[in-house]
């Protein structure tokens, strides 16, 4: 394995296990009345404050005059919401087992409308990873419509990380990390304020919980995107499906059934051959 991709690997697997902790939170705000659509413009609301003071002098205003940018942050707030909607009923390993169609997606677009290299065996690993998803979902055979706003979301992250790819050379990371919060809060606003609930401290508690762990998962990924390439570090996204099965067991005593621990896995073995036959090359 490169020698970068080593260093960065502790960032790495830290914001895998971020994210889906910042979605634990989102469901218990779920579980407990609160609307996704202010959990979702809380998120995008509170991490823009949070990471202003660190990236303020890395941006620069032009950057919002850009549509992609708000393309970008649209895809994104979309996905937000629909990820926290299909949570309200369904487990979190399995909302995270559809949701993985995004980086399968997000490949066959990047190659057909950025012209990045098309790989067979690449297609190959990724076909299987989708047999996995479906594994999870089962359309047709006991999909729910939670596990169809996770494969919505899905779909909204795949055309979120390929405009991240269209975009990557525009602005510093975290100035583009901030556009996302920004355009995701401004966007958001006028349903999430509508739905603003009780602030009790448990609710303030799992709020603050969900943006930050949101936030600081982005931002833990943007670091080691620095520190290593995209490509040597992709597969490993994959361990979000890992620490969102032993969340959903440890905060919700819920395992997901046989059929859906197969798909995860089926989605786990084809990240990591990915990475083996980057290896080699």
């Amino acid at each position: 394995m490169h020698r970068d991709v080593l260093r960065a690997l502790p960032l790495m697997l830290l914001a895998m296990s971020l994210i889906p902790a910042g979605d634990t939170a989102g469901k218990l705000l779920g579980e407990a009345g609160v609307a996704p659509a202010f959990t979702a413009w809380s998120r995008f609301a509170l991490g823009a404050v949070m990471i202003l003071p660190f990236v303020l002098h890395l941006t620069r205003p032009a950057i919002f005059a850009d549509w992609r940018v708000w393309l970008r942050g649209l895809l994104l707030a979309g996905g937000i919401v629909s990820i926290l909607t299909a949570l309200g009923t369904e487990p979190i390993a399995n909302v995270f087992g559809a949701f993985f169609l995004g980086p399968i997606l997000a490949y066959v677009l990047s190659a057909w409308l950025l012209n990045e290299g098309f790989s067979r065996a690449r297609m190959v690993l990724l076909g299987i990873g989708f047999l996995g998803v479906l594994l999870v979902v089962r359309p047709g055979f006991g999909m729910t419509p939670g596990l169809g706003f996770a494969v919505m979301a899905g779909v909204f992250y795949g055309g979120f990380l390929t405009a991240s790819r269209w975009l990557s050379d525009i602005a510093h990371p975290g100035a583009l990390l901030l556009s996302q919060l920004v355009v995701g809060a401004l966007v958001l606003a006028p349903f999430g304020l509508t739905a603003w609930p009780e602030l009790e401290p448990r609710i303030l508690a799992l709020t603050l919980g969900s943006a930050l762990g949101s936030m600081l998962g982005n931002l833990c990924l943007i670091l080691a995107l620095r520190m290593a390439p995209a490509s040597g570090l992709a597969p490993f996204v994959y361990t979000q499906l890992i620490a969102a099965t032993v969340l959903g067991w440890a905060v919700f005593d819920a395992l997901p059934d046989a059929l859906t621990l197969t798909g995860l896995a089926v989605l786990v073995v084809s990240g990591l051959a990915t990475l083996a036959l980057r290896a080699r090359r």
